[in-house]
């Protein structure tokens, strides 16, 4: 795991699967999940109040080991400070889009495994808006904080789906060839 680290953070706009890729690097490493989005929403669709969601994330960030998805800027930055690694998915808003279209008919009614129990599935047209005007919202402030990570962590920044699958790959050969075998009952996910 040296090419990648302990403390692994990604980052990208909704529907740019981080949290499945937290899942599965989660499967391949045995390090834990922790995805923000279930930190800062509660039963119903209630946010958690600002000060207490940056101490529930700061708490999972200050951990010696993990793996967190989400962007929330409020706690970027003691995150990308204690991360080893940093992976931005920078796919297209179409992509990001048709992902959330997807999820929300897959998961209708349901709660995903990302989110707090008792938030079903939904979509509405600010979600929408959020997600198509990420690119101009959030994208090249992201690759500030990857440019000011680069030299002292691992930093990736994907632009395509096949390139996230080599990645995985690459870090389950590793894995497997230093004598550790990977295991699906290893994850923590929060």
């Amino acid at each position: 795991m040296d090419n990648i680290g302990k403390r692994i953070m990604i980052l990208g706009s909704a529907g740019s699967s981080k949290s499945t890729l937290a899942v599965r690097l989660g499967e391949i490493t045995c390090l834990p999940v922790t995805h923000l989005d279930r930190l800062f929403w509660n039963p119903g669709w209630v946010q958690t109040p600002k000060d207490e969601f940056e101490e529930r994330a700061n708490a999972a960030a200050a951990a010696e080991t993990w793996i967190i998805d989400g962007n929330y800027s409020r706690t970027l930055d003691y995150r990308l400070e204690r991360a080893d690694c940093v992976i931005f998915l920078d796919f297209s808003r179409y992509f990001c889009l048709f992902r959330v279209l997807k999820r929300r008919f897959k998961n209708h009614g349901k709660t995903r495994f990302d989110l707090a129990e008792g938030c079903p599935e939904r979509l509405d047209r600010e979600f929408l808006l959020w997600v198509w005007n990420y690119p101009k919202r959030a994208r090249g402030r992201t690759l500030e904080w990857l440019e000011q990570a680069r030299g002292d962590k691992n930093v990736y920044h994907f632009r395509k789906r096949k390139d996230v699958k080599k990645f995985l790959q690459s870090i389950f050969s590793a894995t497997s060839s230093c004598g550790a075998q990977p295991q699906r009952a290893c994850q923590n996910v929060n």
